[in-house]
């Protein structure tokens, strides 16, 4: 069975600033720190693009796991999407979706996972897995939204002046 999550973000920053952010590995690291989640290999550092890879290993539920993910389709500050290659899960795809209207940024999550081990892994899914996976997005989500926006008032900081 496919779990699905769909989580929705309104930034009040330019859909580029949202974008890189979203895609940055070091922003990635900061934003999920309370799981101690590090890019371990593939891309370390910066900006992921397009059919590149990172592997993650973090704590979650008490035990330290890997996860290995690859870019497989991204247009550039409209979506991008990570699939896993190597990992816990049966199947993982996170669709990355982005639109902006009137300088505000709405940052789509889509989240499409299946988990192993039948009817228990399914068990495990329904009681923790799936409010693990919410409250992961949601905490990074919080994280993106709050550099986004500081540095939207970076740029303007620096590029205003009186005359």
């Amino acid at each position: 069975m496919i779990t699905t999550i769909k989580v929705l973000t309104k930034i009040n920053a330019p859909i580029q600033t949202v974008f890189d952010l979203s895609r940055d590995i070091d922003t990635h690291q900061e934003s999920v720190n309370f799981t101690k989640e590090t890019a371990i290999d593939g891309i370390t550092s910066g900006l992921i693009n397009y059919n590149e890879t990172v592997t993650w290993r973090g704590k979650h539920f008490g035990v330290y796991l890997t996860h290995k993910s690859r870019i497989t389709a991204m247009n550039l500050y409209d979506y991008f999407v990570d699939e896993m290659e190597e990992g816990k899960f049966k199947s993982f795809r996170h669709e990355h979706i982005f639109n902006e209207k009137d300088g505000v940024t709405i940052m789509k999550d889509k989240l499409h996972y299946e988990v192993p081990y039948g009817f228990f892994g399914e068990l495990f899914d329904l009681l923790f897995l799936k409010n693990h996976m919410i409250n992961f997005i949601i905490e990074r989500n919080k994280t993106l939204k709050a550099l986004s926006e500081n540095e939207k008032q970076n740029y303007l900081d620096n590029n205003t002046s009186l005359l």
